[in-house]
């Protein structure tokens, strides 16, 4: 692999982080609001995001970083290196369920997806891959899942847009097999890199998704923005990704809609 250096890394930082956050999970946390009181933060995002920049600052001085917390949740653009975190995707599971959460990192290169890491914490299993290269679930390289159209299988979802039927979301999942809701994004592409989902739609910020980007690109999957466009990767936007098959059936349904 041509950044093995990296990825040997990027796994020691995941696995110190995910130590830590394990050690602390039982701990009293430090719970505050963002947006909304479904919106939250710990102490335990906070710190692991500084942890995981502290290394790339050492490690990679004149790399970018875009993440979720402290400031760091804007760039102008991709241009160069660029680092995409997420400390803790599905941190309202992590409060509530201590459980289905994940840390995710990816590394673009002007734009272009190399690296992508999604490591479900709790079960101590990582999705990793680089361009080209395939997709791993910790040492095993991953299939390529079968493309299966809609009606094949389940999807996951964002609980609002399919209560709302935002963007036809209600429709889809009625003609899907059944739809899912984890409340983390990271478990969400997960579900599709193992061939158990085919599809996944909700309301996203790059951190969210820049990791699994990378993996699914490996797999041929489709994703895009709701309205069939390139991801922003500088906002909150509707996405939607999916089999080649499935995708093209939900997009369809989001014209005529």
């Amino acid at each position: 692999m041509t950044n093995e250096k990296m990825i040997i890394e990027i796994k020691e930082w995941l696995k110190e982080a995910a130590d830590y956050i394990r050690v602390n999970l039982t701990n009293e946390l430090d719970v505050s609001q963002k947006s909304g009181r479904t919106d939250l933060v710990t102490n335990i995002d906070e710190e692991t995001q500084l942890f995981l920049i502290k290394k790339i600052n050492q490690h990679y001085p004149n790399d970018r970083i875009l993440a979720e917390e402290k400031g760091f949740n804007s760039l102008d653009s991709l241009n160069g290196r660029v680092w995409i975190i997420d400390p803790i995707d599905g941190t309202m599971n992590f409060v509530m369920e201590h459980e289905n959460f994940c840390i995710m990192i990816a590394v673009y290169q002007d734009g272009v997806g190399q690296l992508g890491f999604i490591y479900d914490v709790m079960k101590d299993e990582l999705y990793w891959g680089e361009k080209d290269h395939g997709v791993f679930q910790n040492d095993r390289r991953l299939p390529q899942p079968k493309d299966a159209a809609l009606s094949e299988g389940l999807i996951g979802m964002n609980a609002y847009m399919y209560r709302k039927n935002i963007y036809s979301a209600g429709e889809i999942g009625h003609a899907s097999m059944g739809i899912r809701v984890s409340g983390c994004a990271g478990v969400e592409l997960i579900a599709i890199l193992k061939g158990n989902h085919i599809g996944y739609i909700s309301n996203l910020s790059p951190w969210d998704y820049a990791a699994g980007l990378v993996l699914i690109n490996e797999f041929g999957f489709s994703y895009s923005n709701i309205e069939g466009n390139p991801l922003a990767f500088d906002k909150r936007e509707y996405f939607i990704a999916a089999t080649p098959k499935a995708y093209t059936e939900m997009q369809e349904k989001f014209i005529h809609k």
